[in-house]
């Protein structure tokens, strides 16, 4: 428990009908005294005045006590809840001030709570996430993550980690004993498993940053394709102009919509082609900058000409791409979804409408959605960089056993895995990394 008291506003700036005060730390209990002129029972709303150093009247409102640990921060808490202005709020926090509290650093709160053993560090971060969800399906895995499912998911690779390390280090350190060094084929097993279940982690770890982000889908295709006019679908809008003369759109479209809860961000490109046009040319340049960005490129072309090549050799590699064969209204075709050796291709009629829906369940089977376990999670950059550090030293442990390099070596590896994954919970981390996490909390969280 830190020696200092904290306090902020909770509640977000503006007129509103309740406003909440935070306090926590060593000097609640003298500030809920001279604020109320008595000490409220803990964990029992207690009504009364609150005033200022002269007795005066501040606002009167309700008062909760927490007493630590059983609280937040796992400090003494005090939350004051008075009325929603933003000079009263003011008022009530500036006597906090008075009283010896010191105003909160954006996320100190939560931070307090990680410190104090409430919430491990990925936890911390699905507070920050469930406030800031886009999404009612954002919100849920939020939660999810807030009660422990991604944090399980990582102390059960940690705890086989663990488990391996003991046995292989125990086989260093007594080599001339009855240990068994050359159980080799044990080894291999439990290394083969291990980078199964965190290759499986990162896939749901992935999926769950997608959700919270947000799917970064482009558009792409040659001019009069009809790429504005599936974003105007997507969107519900005009967003984009409609035109038959080719390179109308010249400049990157965003939109943001939902699909069933799934945030997307579509961004729709300049028709790529050849061309005089300076400022053409900077769109085009632009467009296959936003391709080797995106998590899926809908790539669009007319169905009365086929896949133009041009642009086909201008889609990047590694990218999942998934082709719309436009304008069927045109050829007498029927809206239907093509997949085969890992690729999709759908048929549909923007100037009909007909097929939208096939790409909108497309969309949701890409992110996940509808084939996610009822214990995901929310997850971010950040955790997905340290899954795969551990994932690429698991793999770098396992070349090295079956080379029969050495324990040793393997052992380092391991080591290394194990504090790449301590990161995501806060195992192993450092302040660096804590004051970058919680600097972009809200004030009062």
């Amino acid at each position: 428990m830190t020696a200092d008291t904290i306090a902020a506003v909770a509640t977000p700036p503006g007129v509103g009908g309740v406003g909440i005060v935070r306090v926590s730390g060593a000097g609640v209990a003298a500030i809920a005294h001279a604020l109320l002129g008595a000490l409220p029972a803990p964990r029992q709303a207690h009504f009364g005045v609150f005033r200022d150093a002269a007795g005066g009247f501040i606002d009167a409102g309700i008062a909760l006590r927490f007493v630590a640990p059983a609280s937040f921060t796992g400090e003494d808490v005090l939350e004051l809840q008075g009325h929603g202005g933003p000079v009263v709020m003011d008022l009530l926090l500036q006597r906090c001030l008075e009283l010896g509290a010191r105003p909160a650093r954006p996320g100190e709160f939560t931070e307090r709570a990680f410190l104090n053993g409430k919430l491990d560090l990925a936890q911390a971060e699905a507070v920050a996430d469930l406030i800031e969800s886009a999404s009612a399906l954002a919100a849920r895995l939020a939660g999810n993550s807030l009660q422990g499912a991604f944090s399980r998911r990582i102390e059960a690779l940690v705890e086989r980690l663990v488990r391996l390390r003991t046995y292989l280090e125990a086989t260093l350190d007594f080599s001339e004993e009855e240990i068994d060094p050359g159980d080799e084929s044990r080894i291999a097993a439990d290394l083969a498993e291990l980078i199964a279940m965190t290759r499986a982690v990162l896939a749901e770890a992935h999926q769950g940053c997608r959700i919270r982000e947000g799917l970064s889908v482009v558009i792409a295709g040659a001019p009069n394709a009809g790429k504005s006019s599936l974003l105007n679908a997507l969107s519900g809008a005009d967003t984009a102009i409609v035109t038959d003369i080719p390179g109308t759109t010249r400049d990157l479209l965003h939109s943001d919509i939902q699909i069933d809860g799934l945030p997307l961000r579509i961004i729709d490109t300049a028709g790529i082609r050849n061309s005089d046009d300076p400022v053409e040319r900077e769109g085009v340049r632009r467009a296959r900058e936003q391709l080797g960005r995106a998590d899926l490129v809908l790539w669009v072309y007319d169905a009365t000409q086929g896949p133009d090549p041009e642009t086909a050799a201008s889609l990047p590699e590694g990218v999942r791409i998934t082709r719309l064969r436009n304008k069927i209204d045109l050829t007498g075709a029927e809206p239907g979804c093509d997949e085969r050796e890992g690729a999709t291709e759908i048929a549909l009629s923007l100037r009909e409408g007909r097929g939208l829906e096939l790409l909108r369940e497309h969309l949701k089977a890409v992110a996940g959605v509808g084939a996610r376990p009822e214990g995901a999670f929310t997850a971010r950059r950040r955790h997905l960089d340290a899954l795969r550090q551990g994932l690429a030293a698991l793999e770098s442990a396992a070349r090295a056993q079956a080379a029969g390099v050495g324990a040793e070596l393997v052992a380092e590896e391991l080591h290394l895995a194990q504090r790449a994954l301590g990161e995501i919970t806060g195992r192993f981390t450092s302040e660096d990394l804590l004051g970058r996490i919680f600097s972009s909390f809200c004030i009062g969280k």
